[in-house]
């Protein structure tokens, strides 16, 4: 058809050539609805219209995707990556994932305008032809959902203007994934990716029909089937003994979320009962992991829905979208010929789609919990997992109860306790006992609830009750009691029971936390930071413990200002419960000491004991780092309550006497005092504090030492060996030879003192025995030993402050030592 105005020349034109597909847009229309799709699809195009003037593009088509172009290359990037994050944004505000793939090319295409005649048929205005139109679409084609792709020329015009990006452009990471081949096209194409920091990389590009890999002849199926076909051969057999096709595309600890069951027996005893079931069998996995109910609560939270409503399709397949999850499980349970039909429906949340289902049935009520055993033993075959992982599992009603009715009582204490309703979740738990007196998960529950209630010696007696029933629990909820057993036994480690639990279950979050905790409170802060990075994941709904370890470790590691990143990230999620005490120590760390002050007065003094304890003791910080004397008297003033806890009260009369040895003239009667009012806590052999305690013991025989009472020192010591001796614990060890080294030092023997300390210098030493190791050399007048003391407390300032054992009992000390006698500068090449 012949327009009226001319054709503009056919004269071949540089540009950038963007291709987007909103990804999986029809299947959005169905789940949300054409209104609610409209509505948003208009959002969309508002955001896209002020993308196109920002960034100056001309679009030339659109469906379910965007083709424009642009004169400038830095500019279509600049726009891919702005409408993915925006994108991603407008999915949030609506709770629904939105991604789209983006492929940019740079080549000669011919431009020319259609006539107003053939655009008022619908023709588009302008028309565009050239190699370079499929090479972009095939680029994008390739990409993954959120995934920016680019050809090796618009990569090389880009990379190199990313400065005119302004923020779009920060934090940039490029990826180079080889040269592909494009049907139709003669020669292969390097293709790259870029990521942001808000827009992480999604992985390798997949294949298409149209676009292959350029693979190396040698490298290529045909040329290796020879070599490959019997090796496959001894694979095949072995693999497929031990594993079984999966359902979907599930790898080994992938995250899946369990929805609430679909009752349609209309017996409430099956309410609750058939997910807990379910629950505890997947948890027996090192395979599959089960988003968590508080991960599943906050997430609920965050997409602005009602945390307390029924979990179903719907909702389960939101949560997952939002939080990666690569399955949906859809438990259900019906009446079925006299019998009752158990079953999981395995959803795709990609695509909302049903995948399988698996069923099993019972004959009664009772029999519903070995049905559920045999449903998720299905379903963990069916996801992949290998048949050596399932054998060491613990038949369902053997690792629970075979009563559903305790079943039920134990899975309403579960909620009741993760909803803080304490005496309620330890009634539900004693009701699940009298139902059946061998149900060792609900001693765990009582032990729980005594745990969170300061309870610890019932807590441990309950733990004991449900080990001495190991039999009757999953393996990976022994391995998580033992773990727990250790932490309540007097004197003891429990880091290898965690670790252990980490190790076989490398998402238990209790396991990675807790091992995180005790290998800092050791001093091994580079063994404990990838364990404390592990559970500081979006899955781990507590992620906000092990990120303020991580914290700590970079305060110890002389990162003050990751730390304060760190603690940002924290507060971001704590929200109204504000910013934590530590702050306060990365401040210090930087000698921000403004700063720091005015962050402990917006503080206050605490809601509780153990708060008002910890801003004492930061307020103390900040004075000691400074060896401001008149500022920690006015730190101890600060808070002159009395803890009720008596340990608590022990550590206050600790931090007195602590500016007691800095900064005033010896007194021996507080020691004494204090001397007599831990000795009584110290004869509890069966408390699970004797640990703590233990250490306050040496901390107060230190600080006798410091003001010169070796013979009080001495007479704590004596008194209390037989119970040093018992202690497991290594930081009780390395302390004991401080303060015996220490002892040395007040009886005229620096040499030995010396020779005490050396093995004990791993790098997890504590920062006290260089202090005493400086006085050692300087009763002996080496300058050299000294200078290397000095030096050491110089490079280590981050430690003192962040040493933790015992509530930081040593902090103070630590940092007035530390600003008093380290090297004035650091030696050159160290740092």
């Amino acid at each position: 058809m012949r327009g009226d105005k001319e054709p503009s020349p056919h004269v071949p034109q540089l540009r950038a050539l963007l291709f987007t597909d909103l990804v999986d847009s029809t299947s959005l229309v169905e789940r949300i609805g054409d209104s609610a799709a409209a509505e948003l699809f208009q959002q969309h195009d508002r955001l896209v219209l002020a993308m196109q003037q920002r960034w100056h593009g001309q679009q030339i088509d659109r469906s379910d995707g965007l083709f424009l172009l642009f004169e400038r290359p830095v500019d279509a990037l600049g726009f891919a990556l702005d409408y993915q994050q925006g994108l991603r944004q407008l999915g949030q505000a609506n709770n629904v994932p939105l991604f789209a793939r983006a492929g940019l090319h740079v080549g000669e295409v011919i431009l020319w305008d259609n006539s107003a005649e053939a655009i008022a048929l619908g023709s588009k205005p302008v028309e565009v032809e050239g190699l370079a139109k499929p090479m972009a679409a095939r680029l994008m084609q390739l990409a993954r959902p959120g995934q920016v792709l680019l050809s090796a020329t618009a990569e090389s015009m880009v990379r190199r203007a990313t400065d005119r990006l302004g923020d779009v452009g920060k934090g940039l990471k490029w990826k180079a994934y080889g040269r592909w081949r494009f049907k139709g096209v003669a020669q292969p194409m390097e293709v790259h990716g870029v990521a942001t920091p808000a827009l992480p990389p999604v992985g390798r590009p997949r294949a298409t029909p149209k676009a292959m890999r350029d693979i190396p002849f040698w490298r290529r199926p045909m040329a290796m089937a020879a070599e490959a076909t019997f090796a496959m051969m001894l694979v095949v057999g072995g693999w497929f003994a031990t594993r079984p096709t999966p359902a979907l595309a599930f790898v080994e600890r992938d995250w899946v979320v369990l929805a609430d069951v679909s009752n349609l027996t209309g017996e409430s005893i099956f309410d609750a009962s058939m997910r807990q079931a379910m629950l505890l069998g997947l948890e027996q996995s090192p395979y599959v992991n089960v988003l968590s109910e508080g991960k599943v609560r906050e997430s609920l939270e965050l997409a602005r829905q009602p945390t307390d409503a029924v979990l179903d399709r719907r909702r389960a397949v939101d949560v997952a979208s939002r939080e990666g999850a690569r399955a949906v499980l859809l438990p259900k349970v019906m009446p079925h010929a006299g019998r009752y039909d158990v079953s999981v429906d395995l959803v795709d949340p990609t695509d909302n789609k049903v995948v399988t289902t698996y069923h099993a049935q019972a004959s009664s009520p009772d029999q519903a919990v070995a049905a559920v055993g045999d449903v998720v033993e299905q379903l963990r075959r069916g996801l992949g997992e290998p048949l050596a992982a399932l054998e060491k599992s613990v038949p369902l009603p053997q690792a629970t109860t075979s009563n559903l009715r305790a079943l039920r009582a134990y899975a309403l204490g579960e909620m009741a306790m993760g909803r803080r309703r304490f005496d309620e979740a330890r009634n539900l738990y004693q009701a699940a006992l009298d139902l059946d007196p061998e149900f060792a998960l609900a001693y765990m529950g009582i032990a729980k609830y005594h745990a969170r209630t300061s309870n610890t010696l019932e807590a441990r007696e309950q733990l004991q009750k449900a080990l001495a029933l190991q039999g009757r629990l999953p393996f990976r909820e022994q391995l998580y009691m033992k773990g727990w057993q250790a932490e309540l036994q007097p004197g003891g480690w429990p880091l290898e029971q965690w670790r252990l639990l980490a190790k076989l279950y490398p998402d238990s979050f209790a396991g990675l936390s807790n091992t995180s905790w005790h290998l800092l409170m050791d001093n091994r802060f580079r063994e404990a930071e990838p364990f404390a990075s592990a559970a500081a994941v979006p899955q781990d709904h507590l992620r906000t413990y092990p990120m303020l370890n991580i914290a700590r470790i970079q305060i110890a590691e002389n990162q003050p200002e990751r730390a304060l990143h760190t603690l940002k990230q924290i507060a971001e999620l704590r929200g109204s419960r504000g910013p934590d005490d530590t702050q306060v120590d990365a401040l210090v760390a930087l000698r921000r000491y403004d700063e720091a002050l005015a962050l402990l007065r917006s503080m206050g003094n605490g809601n509780d004991a153990l708060q008002s304890l910890m801003f004492m003791r930061a307020r103390m910080l900040v004075a000691a780092d400074q060896g401001d004397c008149d500022a920690m008297r006015v730190a101890l003033e600060s808070d002159s309550a009395k803890p009720e806890l008596i340990d608590y009260r022990i550590q206050q009369h600790l931090m007195h006497a602590t500016v007691a040895t800095l900064c005033s003239a010896a007194d021996e009667a507080p020691l004494r005092a204090l001397a007599a009012q831990l000795q009584p806590l110290l004869a509890e052999r069966d408390n699970p504090n004797l640990t703590d305690r233990t250490l306050q013991l040496l901390a107060l025989a230190y600080l006798g030492q410091r003001q010169g009472y070796g013979r009080l020192s001495d007479e704590i010591l004596q008194k209390n060996k037989a119970l040093i001796d018992l202690q497991k614990s290594p930081v009780v060890a390395k302390w004991r030879t401080i303060v015996r080294a220490m002892g040395m030092l007040g009886t005229g023997e620096p040499d030995a003192a010396i020779s005490l300390l050396t093995p004990l210098l791993d790098g997890s030493e504590p920062v006290q025995a260089h202090v005493v190791l400086l006085q050692a050399h300087r009763a002996r007048r080496d300058e050299r030993g000294i200078v290397q003391q000095q030096q050491w407390l110089a490079q280590h300032r981050g430690q003192a402050i962040a040493e933790v054992a015992a509530l930081q009992v040593w902090q103070a000390l630590n940092a007035h030592d530390v600003a008093t006698w380290a090297a004035p500068a650091h030696p050159a090449g160290r740092r």
